[in-house]
């Protein structure tokens, strides 16, 4: 019984093996024949089959949804006042590493526009430190993305969202006009526990919401990628077919306009 079984793990290790030869061995054929451009756009497709990312997303850490190329996570909860510090261990999991205080804007609810003194609910880098600044400011601030893109099409516009340290030479309300601030020694603290290149804000009004699964996330990237690989691969009809018909780009423009351009795009392969 013992040898069967040997035997049948060397059928399935050898058919292994030659499965993976044969596959590179087609591919290097086509490479030779046709050229790179083919065997992209086969990687291409590979990345559109909900397989591929069933299995990609199997151990990921999703709680903060699909994130990748970050190494820390800063979540920010305007209800209870917290910016939360999260750190990626060795195995890829967001970990939590320690809670700061935090003062925020002065009216709830998200951030419209220049002046509201609201602090915005949305997802951030942080795209530069600044060290050398006014001392209401404490020793120094991180500058976060707002507006991003998202939030440009929303209509939403000011800018200036910091998270900062607390005056050094005078008194402070407790809040802001729409930044994030907490301690100076805590800030201190954490601009040597993070790398900004590496980091993503997360600011919400109340607790995050963690209900996404991965089965959700699989089927999102899958059409993500089937719309990227539309689109790189001039299949008009497969492209238009991700918009509603109630489709308004972020200019004004209709579906029906937007359908008549996009398919002069495509014609003239100007993407």
């Amino acid at each position: 019984m013992s040898s069967r079984k040997n035997n049948l793990i060397l059928k399935i290790v050898l058919l292994t093996f030659f499965g993976i030869y044969l596959n590179a061995n087609e591919l290097l054929t086509n490479y030779r024949i046709n050229g790179i451009k083919d065997i992209e756009k086969q990687m291409d497709l590979e990345l559109t089959r909900i397989s591929y990312w069933d299995e990609y997303l199997k151990n990921k850490d999703l709680k903060f949804g699909y994130i990748e190329n970050y190494s820390s996570i800063l979540t920010c909860n305007k209800e209870k006042s917290i910016l939360s510090l999260y750190k990626q261990n060795e195995n890829n999991q967001f970990k939590f590493q320690k809670n700061y205080d935090a003062f925020t804007g002065k009216e709830r609810g998200d951030k419209v526009k220049e002046g509201d003194l609201k602090t915005p609910d949305g997802i951030y880098d942080i795209t530069k430190k600044i060290s050398k600044l006014d001392s209401f400011y404490g020793p120094l601030a991180f500058v976060t993305s707002y507006p991003n893109a998202y939030d440009t099409y929303k209509g939403k516009n000011g800018s200036g969202i910091w998270i900062h340290g607390l005056p050094t030479q005078q008194e402070r309300d407790e809040f802001t006009k729409g930044c994030i601030a907490i301690n100076n020694s805590q800030i201190e603290c954490l601009d040597k526990r993070i790398d900004i290149d590496k980091t993503l804000v997360i600011i919400s009004e109340s607790e995050i919401q963690k209900e996404i699964t991965k089965e959700k996330l699989a089927s999102i990237l899958t059409q993500l990628y089937q719309w990227r690989f539309n689109w790189i691969y001039d299949d008009i009809n497969g492209y238009l077919a991700f918009y509603s018909p109630g489709f308004v780009r972020n200019d004004g423009m209709n579906f029906e306009d937007f359908k008549k351009y996009k398919t002069r795009i495509f014609a003239k392969d100007e993407k």
